[in-house]
């Protein structure tokens, strides 16, 4: 069925383009942080697996709610690793376990990438595809997961 919410056809395609490629970014993200809750060890092991699992719970949500956002557009939400790892823009390290500390960098790094596509997410939404709608769930989604109140390592490990 055709959806008909004042969005001409061609920037409901981009929206969801631009949630395809949020999408793939939190999967990605949160397989890093699966990755690292399985394999952190050392003096703050305790602290950090909480974190990992708080956070991968969280991003767990989000990924579904991205996905049911791109249904409510009318699209398809994708699916399969290789079409996560043809979208994001998180950089995977394929077998590197990191320390602690670089285990807590590469996961500040991967916001902060995170968010600087947020926002050029964010004002395409709105000022090009006139999707207000789209626009406010990438913001709630940036101010709500990916803002940096979210993760503080300098908590866990000094």
């Amino acid at each position: 069925m055709k959806i008909k919410i004042g969005i001409t056809d061609a920037h409901l395609k981009s929206s969801n383009s631009i949630l395809s490629s949020v999408l793939a970014n939190e999967m990605t993200f949160y397989i890093k942080l699966r990755k690292f809750h399985w394999n952190v060890s050392g003096p703050s092991f305790m602290e950090l697996h909480k974190l990992f699992e708080a956070q991968y719970t969280q991003v767990e949500v989000s990924i579904d709610e991205t996905a049911e956002r791109i249904s409510k557009l009318g699209g398809k939400a994708i699916g399969t690793m290789k079409e996560f790892s043809e979208l994001t823009v998180i950089k995977e390290s394929p077998n590197k376990y990191p320390e602690q500390k670089e285990m807590l960098k590469e996961l500040v790094e991967d916001h902060e990438t995170i968010i600087v596509q947020l926002r050029k997410d964010i004002d395409t939404c709105d000022e090009e595809n006139k999707d207000a709608g789209t626009a406010d769930f990438l913001t709630a989604l940036m101010k709500g997961l990916f803002y940096p109140h979210f993760f503080r390592p300098q908590l866990v490990v000094s």
